[in-house]
């Protein structure tokens, strides 16, 4: 059972002016520390200044850069920069984005979700973590007390009847928006107790997928425990069993999953490093533009992952002879994991061909790049070999989450991400 609560959001004062745009973030793991001042140049109000008090991202700092961070938030809350909403709400945002020369819109909301060690409850993770970040994490929500930064969890509707709602409940009036890397955010409060409790309801048999998120979530577990130790057992609806998530519709129309490529630098790899191997079928591709090279794939199956050697400046398809040529190789894998292209390259091509073939039975370094044309790029500076992939879908990660199994590291990559300094969950009662 999913379990979802309103809460009053601490968020930009928007009474003189709705748009944000100077004050909005990305996701504090994508920055260093020249993105921070650049951001901080444009607004010394930006909400990187909370968000990211350490630098580099995913690594905890020393306890008076988060301290520094809560007295930054309770003097902008002093001075009226920012603001809590008196009355609990679920706040619907949209994301405006344009794709493929298409013009879409994600429809999600911000609510809380509670908190439930992973395999005990209805929230699915779909990927490792790691610990540096959570530290990190951890000690700024500790000083905070406070969610500054949401997960994104993904649910299932078919017909979009929660958006719907949301959709019909939300009037015309934008609490607040802006512009970001070309994306148009907008947040709007539903606050009719009606509503809210009706959302609620759909809400409960639905299953969450984690997209993005995965240290936050791990976070709000550790937090949970701090707090209960700090302060003894707390009620049910305690904003401490709970974390800040941005819900969307795995149906939604808006919602885009695109694909994560590798380049193994210094290694060279050509179509003949397969060539005799019964378990691989390697084809040509008669393309010349990298961003063509998923589509085309995508006529070879859905375990095909191109390959680009630099050399020849040549694309092939490489796909298994057979689709089950993981099943003895990763018996302890869900089905739906070893029916993955991004499983077939890692665990196969890599781990069983590339490695003991061309890096003496090391593992080769693999670098992780979001655009297909840059892959390209870096392949060919590297003087090394680059793997493109086709996107994961969405009937894939659903496959895999629900066997208990965890996506290869780096699968899904969500666009666009979201906007961080929409909303402030506090987790004080």
């Amino acid at each position: 059972m999913s379990v979802i609560q309103p809460f009053p959001a601490i968020r930009y004062n928007t009474a003189q002016s709705r748009d944000i745009s100077a004050r909005l973030a990305p996701p504090y793991d994508v920055l260093d520390a020249a993105d921070k001042r650049a951001l901080l140049e444009r607004d010394p109000c930006g909400f990187v200044r909370i968000d990211l008090p350490h630098v580099p991202p995913k690594s905890a700092g020393p306890s008076e850069v988060y301290a520094a961070a809560r007295a930054t938030l309770d003097k902008w809350l002093a001075e009226g920069i920012m603001v809590r909403d008196e009355q609990p709400a679920i706040y619907v945002y949209h994301q405006r984005y344009k794709q493929d020369g298409a013009e879409l819109v994600r429809k999600m909301f911000f609510a809380r979700l509670r908190l439930a060690p992973f395999g005990t409850g209805s929230v699915f993770p779909h990927e490792h973590t790691f610990g540096g970040p959570k530290e990190d994490r951890l000690a700024l929500t500790k000083a905070c007390a406070a969610n500054l930064s949401p997960i994104f969890g993904l649910y299932e509707d078919a017909d979009n009847v929660v958006a719907k709602r949301l959709e019909n409940a939300r009037g015309d009036a934008e609490l607040a928006r802006g512009t970001m890397d070309d994306v148009e955010n907008s947040l709007w409060a539903v606050t009719d107790s009606a509503v809210i409790d009706e959302v609620r309801q759909l809400m409960e048999p639905k299953p969450v997928f984690i997209a993005d998120g995965h240290h936050r979530y791990g976070t709000g577990l550790m937090h949970k425990d701090w707090y209960i130790r700090e302060h003894g057992p707390i009620p049910a609806d305690h904003p401490a069993n709970f974390v800040l998530c941005v819900f969307c519709a795995m149906e939604d129309p808006g919602l885009v999953i695109l694909p994560t490529h590798r380049v193994l630098p210094d290694v060279k790899i050509t179509a003949g490093t397969f060539a005799g191997d019964p378990r691989v079928t390697v084809i040509p591709l008669e393309v010349t533009d990298p961003e063509q090279v998923p589509t085309e794939l995508a006529q070879h199956g859905p375990q095909a992952v191109a390959l680009y050697d630099p050399a020849a400046a040549k694309y092939s398809a490489i796909k298994p002879a057979a689709p089950g040529i993981l099943d003895e190789f990763e018996p302890d894998h869900s089905k739906a994991w070893r029916a993955l292209g991004l499983a077939f390259l890692h665990a196969y091509l890599l781990e069983r061909v590339v490695k003991p073939k061309l890096c003496a039975g090391s593992d080769p370094a693999v670098r992780y790049i979001k655009s297909s044309a840059q892959a390209v790029e870096v392949t060919r500076e590297t003087a090394g070999s680059g793997f493109l992939m086709q996107p994961t879908t969405m009937a894939e990660m659903r496959g895999v989450c629900q066997a208990n199994d965890l996506m290869p590291h780096k699968s899904t990559y969500f666009y666009p991400k979201l906007a961080s300094g929409l909303v402030i969950n506090p987790l004080t009662a």
